[in-house]
């Protein structure tokens, strides 16, 4: 198995999770982006820098109001406390929010933690990019619970 294989395994099974958490918390829930296309077009993504690479995995609605997620796992460091993101994932998030507005776009991290991509560029704006400058590093600390963002499946029991 190849290291992006290995990569895509992890990721199908954290959109799943997240998807399942939304769905929980009373949001219908479908697939968008990267993954819901033929393997050639796949491919041929893998090959560009085009901001269509980081397009959202999912999109999901709840009340009339309009969400879309991209699902990042394996991003928080277990050492320094931090969620490591791509430059480029970062600026298609940017990209992405100002495109579509008013609807929002979410970061869900594996540890099922919530930030925008304009909360990354304004928490890492003045902090000291990573030495190559391919990543931005936001703490933890910074992000929101679940619950928080997308509501508790207790409420919608009340």
């Amino acid at each position: 198995m190849t290291q992006w294989q290995e990569r895509k395994t992890v990721g199908d099974a954290h959109e799943h999770n997240v998807a399942t958490a939304l769905r929980q918390h009373g949001w219908t829930v479908h697939p968008c982006g990267q993954g819901t296309y033929p393997p050639a077009i796949q491919d041929a993504l893998r090959c560009t820098r085009s901001a269509l690479r980081q397009f959202p995995d999912l999109i999901a609605s709840r009340n009339g109001e309009l969400v879309t997620i991209d699902a990042k796992d394996r991003m928080p460091s277990t050492h320094t406390g931090r969620y490591a993101i791509s430059t480029a994932t970062l600026n298609a998030g940017l990209l992405f929010t100002a495109a579509h507005a008013p609807t929002p776009l979410y970061y869900v991290f594996g540890d099922m933690k919530v930030l925008t991509p304009s909360e990354i560029h304004h928490y890492t704006a003045h902090a000291r990019p990573h030495p190559s400058g391919a990543w931005v590093l936001v703490s933890t600390r910074q992000a929101h619970a679940f619950h928080t963002v997308f509501g508790s499946p207790a409420a919608l029991a009340a």
